[in-house]
């Protein structure tokens, strides 16, 4: 890190590659790999906030951590400029896809119509959201522990499964961590085994849904490759899931953009804001990053009057 060239401030910006992002420079400083570059639209800490993600955590100010499936990763980042802790490959194999980071954000805000100044203040208040692309089991298992639930008491349950039940492994600064529980190492619990893991009633959900999966009645990799209306129809058939968190699902698992999961904040945006309801048709094919900006912007209580 120390020997690391400092970056000339009137050195132009390279050409970019994707939609939203310069392309970076790899290093490596002893055993630690890092992956530098600079993106628009993208914000840590909000996406950290953003209540799609329960397993990132802001270690520091400007420093992040996150858990996805067996892999982990640390993260910096001052305004634009970021800084993965990974190994190239490992960067455009699976970190570059699951932040989302080659699509166009800039486009999505470019669509929100002038005279809706609610949703443009919304759309500014969290520009640096990404929608990004879990594991279709964790997400199942995250947002069935979701329901009548707040964000830090999901991160803290989900915590304690991972610890119970994740196989333990380790990060390349030699520190441990765990990765999400499989299908089957919850399958054979009885109804009330993650009780002790503080979900409550919703143990039952976790464990008959980690039965099916498990036992092949209800197909992963089947759903993954399902339109929108289908893949919420077979969400639908797990015990436990309803509209909303089947449309979580389809939103943070399978990149479905056009899910617009309905919780309390929500509704009451909806209903303080588009009496006639949300212009969905207008927003065709974006319609769930906008409401990530709505949902994140009343979360924060700044659309409160």
């Amino acid at each position: 890190m120390r020997n690391r060239k400092p970056v000339d401030s009137q050195e132009a910006e390279p050409k970019r590659e994707e939609p939203g992002i310069w392309p970076g420079r790899a290093e490596k400083a002893g055993n630690i790999h890092m992956i530098e570059f600079k993106a628009d639209n993208f914000n840590l800490a909000q996406i950290c906030r953003s209540g799609q993600c329960f397993r990132m955590n802001e270690a520091a100010e400007n420093r992040f951590s996150v858990i996805a499936g067996r892999h982990y990763l640390e993260m910096e980042q001052q305004g634009e400029r970021c800084v993965f802790y990974c190994e190239e490959v490992e960067f455009r194999d699976f970190w570059e896809r699951y932040f989302d980071l080659k699509a166009d954000y800039t486009s999505y805000l470019g669509k929100i119509a002038p005279g809706d100044s609610y949703l443009r203040s919304a759309a500014e208040f969290g520009a640096g959201i990404r929608i990004l692309r879990q594991d279709l089991w964790e997400m199942i298992v995250s947002f069935l522990i979701s329901q009548q639930n707040h964000i830090q008491r999901i991160r803290r349950c989900i915590d304690t499964i991972c610890r119970a039940y994740g196989e333990k492994l380790e990060n390349s600064r030699g520190g441990e961590y765990y990765a999400f529980p499989t299908p089957q190492a919850l399958a054979d619990l009885p109804e009330d085994g993650l009780m002790a893991c503080n979900l409550g009633y919703r143990s039952k959900y976790v464990v008959r849904t980690a039965r099916a999966v498990a036992e092949g009645e209800w197909d992963l990799e089947a759903v993954r490759l399902l339109p929108y209306p289908k893949a919420r129809e077979e969400l639908l058939k797990l015990f436990g899931v309803g509209g909303k968190v089947a449309d979580c699902i389809c939103l943070f698992a399978l990149h479905h953009l056009e899910a617009f999961p309905v919780d309390t904040h929500i509704r009451q945006a909806m209903e303080a804001h588009y009496e006639k309801g949300f212009p969905m048709k207008r927003y065709e094919g974006c319609q769930g990053v906008l409401q990530q900006y709505i949902f994140y912007y009343e979360l924060a209580g700044a659309g409160q009057p």
